[in-house]
């Protein structure tokens, strides 16, 4: 694998984690919302990642070839992250809440709430933000990698 291959799978990384804090803080922001362009209340969203091949070249065998082959055939397997498809939460059902004075409040005075949990979503921001730290740290050591490999050719 070369370093920019190493380059390549972090930023992957870093821009799914960024979606992944994107839903959960537009979920966080909207917590409270009874009442949505659709009518009903704010549902929880979900990012769906999924890992795509690097590469689609496969080796069949390992027998005969060079170390560098047998290494580019590792590297073949390789994959990275993307974003799938962010779909609805399909967690807990709405909270319903007795608010009378509420606009949203229905004939038995129940409001339905989002199904926002926000613990949940605190945790999945200060996970996808470790695992966003963790992309930065990889590709800073592949950048390094690359700058100490050019130094040694000097």
């Amino acid at each position: 694998m070369n370093l920019l291959t190493a380059i390549d799978i972090s930023a992957t990384g870093i821009t799914a984690q960024r979606t992944r804090i994107n839903i959960a803080s537009m979920n966080l922001a909207n917590a409270d919302v009874t009442k949505t362009i659709d009518g009903g209340p704010y549902r929880a969203k979900s990012v769906v990642f999924e890992a795509v091949p690097l590469s689609t070249i496969e080796s069949d065998s390992s027998e005969g070839i060079s170390f560098k082959d047998q290494l580019d055939a590792q590297s073949q397997k390789l994959s990275v992250v993307k974003v799938a498809k962010i779909v609805d939460d399909p967690g807990p059902p709405f909270k319903e809440v007795y608010d009378p004075s509420n606009p949203e409040a229905d004939s038995r005075g129940m409001v339905k709430l989002p199904n926002v949990n926000v613990i949940e979503q605190m945790v999945d921001i200060m996970e996808a933000a470790r695992a966003y730290e963790a992309n930065i740290t990889a590709m800073n050591t592949a950048k390094s990698m690359a700058l100490k490999s050019l130094d040694i050719a000097r």
